[in-house]
Parts: C-alpha cells; sequence; structure tokens
C-alpha cells in the first residue's frame, strides 16, 4: 500500500515541475500576439506565412501577423499585422517575407525608410517584396548557368 503512494507522490511532483516549466517558457519564448497599431500589406506571394508569424525589423521582432486573406479584385495575399505602440514605422517602409533558415519559418520583414511621417492604425504598407522560394532561387541560377535564353528566337 505504501508503494502506491510513493508512486502517486512523484507522479504529482513529476506533474508540478512539467507545469511549472511550461509556464515559464511561455513567457520567456515571446511567443504572445504583440498588441499595438494595425498595419497591412499586399503580396503576390507569402511563400507558407502563417497567422501569429513574427514582424521583425533588423532581427527584432516589433509585431505580430494577425491575419492572412485573399483581395477577391487583385488575387493578392493581403497580411495584416499589429505593431508594437513604441515603434512608428515610415510610410516609406518596405516589407517582404523572409525565412528564418532551410527548415524554419516564415516571418515579415519590415526594412525601415528615410520618411518622416509614420503609418497610422489602420494604414497599408505600399511598397512589398514577394517571397522567394528556394526552388525559385535555385532555378534562376540553373538559368543563368546554362547560358539564359540565348537559344530563344
Amino acid at each position: 500500500m505504501g508503494r502506491h503512494a510513493v508512486e502517486t507522490v512523484l507522479g504529482a511532483a513529476v506533474l508540478v515541475v512539467t507545469i511549472i516549466f511550461a509556464s515559464f517558457t511561455y513567457s520567456t519564448a515571446d511567443i504572445k500576439a504583440v498588441q499595438g497599431y494595425k498595419i497591412s500589406a499586399s503580396f503576390y506571394k507569402i511563400g507558407g506565412l502563417s497567422k501569429g508569424s513574427d514582424v521583425r525589423i533588423n532581427g527584432i521582432k516589433v509585431g505580430t501577423v494577425l491575419s492572412l486573406r485573399l483581395d477577391p479584385a487583385t488575387f493578392d495575399a493581403v497580411v495584416n499585422m499589429s505593431i508594437t505602440p513604441e515603434v512608428k514605422v515610415p510610410t516609406d517602409s518596405v516589407a517582404s517575407i523572409s525565412s528564418e533558415g532551410i527548415l524554419g519559418g516564415k516571418y515579415v520583414r519590415l526594412e525601415p525608410g528615410g520618411e518622416k511621417s509614420y503609418l497610422a492604425d489602420g494604414a497599408s504598407l505600399k511598397k512589398t517584396k514577394d517571397f522567394r522560394s528556394l526552388e525559385d532561387q535555385v532555378g534562376e541560377i540553373i538559368f543563368l548557368a546554362t547560358g539564359g535564353d540565348k537559344g530563344a528566337k
């Protein structure tokens, strides 16, 4: 009878430690959505970007992707983002989709412009760069290495 009590106490202790570890990980991992002003950007290709992905400037998280939708008129992917209020994004900034590595996730990369006016809540970025997949880049290298379109008439 005593053996079952020890196993129960050890199991409860492991469960408590697991809960503490999970809460610590969640609080330090910076995976919560950023609360701030909302902006959007339109892209031709987003290459696997998902809701909850980071928005970064120079590698530092400044926002979160809130939603993705298809514009029915242009068929572009519209990315809605929330940017922390402390960061003011210039109106001539450029948004692009970047990858964290070959196997990593995607995020929105903002390249701040030089304008002194800033995007307001609900504004849209006018300048974007579409996502270029690894396959696109390899295909371009092969195309250039084989002489491009020399044989085309």
